[in-house]
This record gives C-alpha cells, structure tokens and sequence, in this order.
C-alpha cells in the first residue's frame, strides 16, 4: 500500500469526509478528475494528496508499479483534537460567542488492482 499524508488541514473533518467519499474506492486517473471538478476547497488537497501517493508508488525501487491500475482503496479524516483553534465573536450587552475552528488530518492509501485471471 501507499500512502501519503497532511496534517492540521484547515477545514473541519466533517466536510473533508464529504470529499474523501466521493473518491474512495475508484481508480485514481478517475479520482483526480472528480477532484478537479469539486467545487469544494478540501478538494484541491485531495489532488495534492493523489499525487503525492502516485509519486510515492512510483519511487519504490524494488517493485514495478503500474500507475494506471492504482486504486484508492483508503481515505481516513481524523480530527487534530490539539490545535483546535478557539475564536470569540462579540455578542450584544458584552457578551462573546465562543466558536471553535477545526482542522483535520487526512491520508490517502493507494494499492494495485489485482490483475484478472489471478494467479497460476
């Protein structure tokens, strides 16, 4: 498997599940392309994120990786519980509203389709 990895994205992990959905499970050539046409922010870090498995596949010295036959096969989003970031926003008669800013981590695993006809 390959993987590749960003920590404390800015975006909350509910919304980066959303995107992260829509890709599990699909070729990647496939996955870039939905990507490319998500009009959500996450998204953009997604692609990045592909690539850089697509690269980390490719520089395995010891195996031939087909690129065309990599799947995604694994999108996890965890919650950067410590860098919560906590904000205030003025309310009426001196009070604040008190908001929380999430990040997330997000991974990417990648694995080559198994060839048809299995093994003999």
């Amino acid at each position: 498997m390959f993987k590749a990895s960003a920590r404390y994205v800015g975006t909350s992990p509910q919304k980066a599940r959303l995107v992260g959905n829509l890709i599990k499970g699909k070729p990647v050539g496939d996955a870039i392309s939905i990507l490319h046409f998500t009009n959500k922010k996450v998204a953009r870090t997604f692609e990045s994120l592909l690539h850089d498995a697509v690269a980390n596949a490719q520089s395995q010295p010891k195996e031939q990786v087909d690129v065309d036959s990599l799947m995604v096969t694994e999108v996890i989003v965890d919650m950067a519980s410590l860098k919560m970031r906590r904000r205030i926003m003025p309310a009426s008669m001196g009070r604040v509203f008190r908001f929380v800013k999430r990040q997330s981590h997000i991974t990417v695993g990648l694995m080559e389709k198994a060839k048809r006809g299995g093994k003999q």
